[in-house]
């Protein structure tokens, strides 16, 4: 049986020590099936045992192997598209239970943090950065918009307080948020899979679910076994392909490049990154960045549409770092990888039941890390039978990409060469 290792990033090079999972080769009976150990799996694992489920889990290659092991790290807030966009599609009412959502993945992810003691070099602090006045304005409306829900951890930066911030001289301001910060992300999932392990969960690596027989007692298949279960968690995004046909339609995997360079030391460290905050500047195809435990510069951006691997990732990628960062022109690059996200024509999270049975979260389009801790436990709820937050989700409208799935990747390439030229001339 093939066995698929993980990606030749820095996360993995810096991994924790964990232990190797067997493939699934018996026929087994759950509560709960999970498909996909990233952190929409694990959390709803985490939720579900902790609420007296026995929960299996079936991954397709390693823990975390996905977009949860590959990402920028930053803990974000709210939703790819913000608390307004969602009121003023779906009305006051649900937006408000939405938005009193918005904050909360961040909270979960402390508390698994802390509860299970999980090593996953955790700092507060993540900065938006504006690059126009236009973008300084639209941070000062997401500030209010974001103190009408209850968050209040934020600071407007003007153009000096973000110069004491970080060493770039592109921006005209930012906005600080001490409830964002920054994690190792490949670390955080692995932590939350020995919890779920301690809990009496059990997880499978290199165990594809090759099919779902969907019935009153769905069963989920691999190559080599079988789980049978009361209920299933799709929760593969990017990395499901076309094992549920209905949810293919409306998302499409993207890419997104990320590197890392040799380690700069304590002093230039310190310089580039003073209080240590992670930084994602405000256009819409953006750049983020931060340093890691060791002092390395972690830099993405950059969006390629049908998800394939670029050649040359470094070549896309150092350009940008070095706009942001001159200094650091004779820097090596040690690590240069691929992760990919799941898009919605919304950019609002998919999120429903196929059935009875089958529960599904998918399509956090590029700011997954505190929404997936969040889905996790809504699905929880659902399955408990407390749907209120989970319907708050599951009614939000979602279409199809123009074309189908032959010309999703084409339009959506097109509407980014739209905002990224709106990025370049500031409007």
């Amino acid at each position: 049986m093939a066995n698929t290792p993980y990606p030749e990033s820095y996360y993995a090079a810096s991994a924790n020590a964990a232990p190797a999972r067997p493939a699934l080769q018996d026929d087994v009976e759950t509560d709960v099936c999970v498909i996909g150990a990233g952190y929409t799996g694990l959390s709803s694992a985490l939720f579900l045992l902790e609420n007296g489920f026995k929960v299996t889990v079936l991954e397709a290659a390693k823990v975390g192997f996905g977009a949860s092991g590959r990402n920028g790290g930053q803990i974000v807030n709210s939703y790819s598209r913000d608390i307004d966009v969602i009121e003023r599609s779906v009305g006051p009412k649900q937006a408000q239970l939405l938005g009193q959502m918005a904050f909360e993945g961040g909270r979960i992810i402390r508390e698994r943090v802390a509860k299970y003691n999980i090593q996953c070099d955790l700092k507060d602090g993540g900065v938006f950065a504006a690059i126009t006045d236009k973008q300084m304005g639209h941070l000062e409306s997401q500030k209010r918009l974001w103190e009408r829900f209850g968050h209040t951890q934020l600071e407007l930066l003007d153009q000096r307080r973000i110069r004491e911030v970080v060493a770039c001289d592109q921006y005209v301001g930012g906005m600080l948020d001490m409830s964002g910060g920054h994690i190792h992300p490949l670390n955080l999932a692995l932590g939350e899979a020995a919890a779920v392990e301690s809990l009496g969960g059990t997880i499978y690596e290199q165990s594809p679910a090759v099919r779902i027989e969907r019935s009153a007692n769905p069963v989920v298949h691999t190559p080599q076994g079988k789980v049978r279960a009361k209920f299933i968690i799709v929760a593969g995004n990017a990395y499901i392909g076309n094992l549920v046909p209905e949810l293919a339609a409306k998302s499409m995997p993207c890419g997104t490049q990320v590197i890392t360079t040799e380690p700069l030391g304590d002093e230039l460290a310190k310089r580039l990154l003073p209080q240590d905050y992670c930084v994602e500047d405000c256009n819409y195809l953006l750049d983020y960045y931060r340093l890691s435990a060791d002092k390395r510069l972690i830099f993405g951006g950059g969006v390629v549409y049908g998800a394939r691997d670029p050649a040359n990732i470094e070549a896309i990628i150092r350009p940008k770092m070095l706009k942001a960062f001159p200094q650091l022109k004779d820097v090596k690059i040690d690590y240069a990888w691929t992760g990919n996200f799941l898009l919605t024509l919304s950019r609002l999270p998919q999120v429903g039941r196929l059935g009875d049975n089958i529960y599904y979260s998918q399509g956090c389009s590029g700011h997954g890390v505190t929404y997936t801790h969040l889905a996790g436990k809504v699905l929880a709820e659902a399955l408990r039978g407390q749907a209120e937050r989970f319907d708050a989700f599951a009614d939000l409208p979602h279409y199809p990409f123009p074309g189908g799935q032959l010309l999703r990747t084409p339009f959506a390439a097109l509407g980014a060469w739209y905002y990224g030229l709106r990025d370049k001339l500031g409007v």
